[in-house]
């Protein structure tokens, strides 16, 4: 926990620690620190993360297939992620809460990116927004960092351009390497606060955090990044068959569920739920006490 301590502040109980904000992650990324950070979908997941101590959490285009029940990240929408992103903005205290900007609805403009990423800060109270791509997506990521929203630039596999790559591919092999550490550097260059790199060969991914200054978060992209997050589900055991060769499953959340779910109906089944402590008397004991 010595990453959480330097950003929340070595002598601060946890009520008077404040929000952390970019320029703490700029700063652990100086002090060669490193930190966690999870998707959140919900206001549970949301505060256990906090007391945890991740100091970031991503409402991620993700929610898609893993909230809304979908197969990829493409069919979300804006109106349907800013409830949640809502939902973890108002119950968290100190984490960076960063809003996935969903397929279509940047890519058209730099206006329209604009205007959607307003929508997820002042409807959803995001304090930064991500968006995936190429170069292409540098104006959109110059009109955001003029404008003041701060963007996480998403580069490497990304999601939301699956069709057009082919499935889920490792990017940044072979001469497309270097291209990956050019866009990492020109979307610094543009305004991008951090960069999270998706499916990237370890050492590729070691050398665009040598090649920048702002943090980066990997995901599938080895140990050489500022940072790593994982969809919740996946870290904690929700989420069953096929994984990525990147997930590491820290709980069996999915077995806890099941075994409490079927003892439930165990208990019903045999009467032994709801028992005297969970059922309400005719009378009020302390009205009976007081005749």
């Amino acid at each position: 926990m010595s990453d959480t301590t330097s950003l929340y502040g070595n002598n601060q109980s946890p009520e008077q620690q404040s929000r952390i904000r970019i320029p703490h992650l700029q700063r652990m990324k100086a002090l060669g620190q490193k930190w966690a950070m999870l998707t959140a979908y919900d206001m549970y997941a949301a505060s256990i993360f906090e007391e945890a101590g991740i100091p970031v959490l991503l409402v991620g285009d993700s929610a898609s297939n893993n909230v809304f029940g979908h197969e990829s990240t493409l069919p979300v929408t804006v109106d349907e992620l800013i409830p949640l992103v809502r939902a973890v903005s108002r119950t968290t205290r100190r984490p960076l809460v960063i809003a996935d900007l969903p397929f279509g609805s940047y890519q058209a403009s730099p206006e329209q990116c604009f205007h959607t990423a307003v929508r997820f800060m002042k409807e959803a109270g995001a304090h930064a927004v991500k968006i995936e791509g190429g170069v292409e997506m540098l104006p959109q990521v110059e009109k955001l960092a003029r404008s003041g929203i701060p963007v996480m630039a998403h580069i490497g596999f990304t999601p939301q351009a699956e069709h057009q790559l082919g499935g889920y591919r490792v990017q940044g092999r072979g001469q497309d390497a270097q291209r990956l550490i050019e866009s990492a550097r020109a979307f610094e260059a543009a305004g991008a606060f951090a960069l999270l790199i998706e499916m990237v060969p370890d050492e590729v991914a070691t050398q665009i955090s040598a090649a920048v200054s702002i943090p980066t978060v990997g995901i599938g992209a080895g140990v050489g990044c500022d940072a790593q997050v994982l969809v919740w589900q996946d870290m904690a055991g929700l989420r069953t068959g096929h994984l990525p060769r990147f997930v590491k499953q820290y709980a069996d959340l999915r077995g806890v569920l099941l075994g409490a779910a079927q003892d439930f109906i165990d208990d019903v089944q045999m009467s032994r739920f709801p028992g005297p402590e969970h059922s309400f008397p005719l009378e009020n004991a302390q009205e009976k006490n007081h005749r």
